[in-house]
């Protein structure tokens, strides 16, 4: 689940991480500029590049405010119209920095990533001067204490009372990574503003759908129909899917986006779906639908996606990938998958192209899976190894 800008802010201001001074608006309201000097405006919507496609302007006062609030409400932006403004005071900023914490698939650890300079365009920055960024992994149990955090900072050039500050901010983020159960948290730009403090000028954080039952209220943002509109209309397949989900409250299995390929995915929640959708894409699939799946579903709810996806046509065959679970048991799992298979007339040992969800209930889930041959593999193999593996089976 992706937060909006200003959902994620209100987190980092819990863990004390200074952001700008802001309000909310809703379609309706009156807008008020209550802060000393210029502000921004910025479409709340669940995706980057904003500030490129006119979702960030600089805000106007008087009857000009009105007018660009209308405007972003009724533009559509990368596929989105925006459900809420956040009006933010306007920075004087003298240096830009990123940050940011994910988890690296491959080392099976988090990875903290710095750069000396932040901004829009950070990926060229990685690749025209990779000197001044900086990558460092740490694991769960021990977090990023500062003294670590800090030597991270200085490896790209920074010294004294500035590498104090930044190191005591991405200790904070680390820690805002793991106890929200996060798959990506990223400050972009932090922002050194003339008093010599440190803001968090936008950030992005994703937190695992798995996860949300740890976390009741995140879980309640994300049930709230208002926060967003897709721009994009559901195609009945999508609509079926959204059918699907709802049928049953336990677990997700459901959310899916209709492609025009021919591999069926059933894929694990937050990063990990993401991760696994854009792996069977690098090495050469073709996607037939996006889906997530996670939070323990029940076989039935599994067993109706799996039909569902298959009734698509042109699709013989499905992954399923997810990471490593801890509340959704493999077992149950394994036999949605096994029934819904059959019950669509087909030969599961012929349709799943790979099976890989290590964790609760594995090694009952491995011995279903066995007894109908079909193929499946543990958390030794990575999410991208097992996507390579659905491709070329699928082939």
């Amino acid at each position: 689940m992706r937060l909006l800008e200003f959902e994620a802010k209100s987190i980092l201001k819990r863990y004390g991480i200074a952001t700008p001074l802001g309000a909310v608006l809703s379609e309706g309201e009156t807008p008020i500029n209550n802060f000393s000097g210029p502000a921004m405006l910025k479409a709340q919507i669940p995706i980057g590049g904003r500030g490129k496609t006119g979702g960030v302007v600089t805000a106007q006062e008087g009857p000009g405010l009105h007018r660009q609030v209308a405007g972003l409400f009724a533009t559509k932006i990368r596929g989105y119209r925006p459900k809420k403004l956040l009006l933010e005071e306007k920075m004087d900023i003298q240096r830009e920095f990123f940050m940011a914490i994910t988890y690296d698939t491959v080392a099976k650890a988090p990875v903290v990533i710095f750069s000396s300079e932040g901004g829009v365009d950070i990926e060229k920055l990685a690749q025209r001067e990779p000197e001044k960024i900086c990558t460092e992994h740490f694991s769960f149990r021990d977090g990023l204490p500062e003294h670590k955090a800090r030597q991270i900072v200085a490896e790209t050039g920074i010294s004294g009372k500035l590498l104090l500050g930044i190191g005591t901010v991405l200790a904070k983020l680390a820690k805002v990574f793991i106890e929200t159960d996060a798959t990506i948290a990223e400050i972009n730009p932090l922002a050194l503003i003339g008093a010599g403090q440190l803001i968090a000028l936008d950030c992005h954080l994703d937190v695992d759908d798995d996860a949300l039952f740890r976390h009741p209220d995140i879980a309640q943002i994300e049930k709230d129909g208002s926060r967003i509109e897709s721009a994009q209309s559901q195609s009945d397949f999508e609509r079926k899917a959204a059918q699907i989900d709802s049928v049953d409250h336990r677990g997700v299995a459901g959310r899916v986006i209709e492609f025009e390929g021919s591999l069926g995915l059933i894929i694990g929640g937050g990063g990990a779906s993401l991760t696994a959708f854009d792996a069977v894409r690098a090495h050469g699939g073709k996607p037939a639908n996006y889906c997530e799946i996670g939070g323990n579903p029940s076989v039935k709810k599994v067993k109706e996606l799996t039909k569902h996806i298959l009734s698509k046509p042109g699709v013989e065959k499905v992954a399923v990938i997810m990471n490593v679970v801890s509340n959704t048991r493999v077992d149950l799992v394994a036999r949605g998958i096994i029934k819904g298979i059959i019950e669509a007339g087909k030969d599961p040992s012929k349709t799943v192209a790979v099976f890989r969800i290590p964790g609760a209930w594995e090694e009952e889930g491995f011995k279903i899976l066995k007894k109908y041959g079909v193929r499946y593999c543990d958390r030794k193999t990575s999410i991208d190894e097992a996507a390579q593996m659905a491709v070329a089976n699928a082939r």
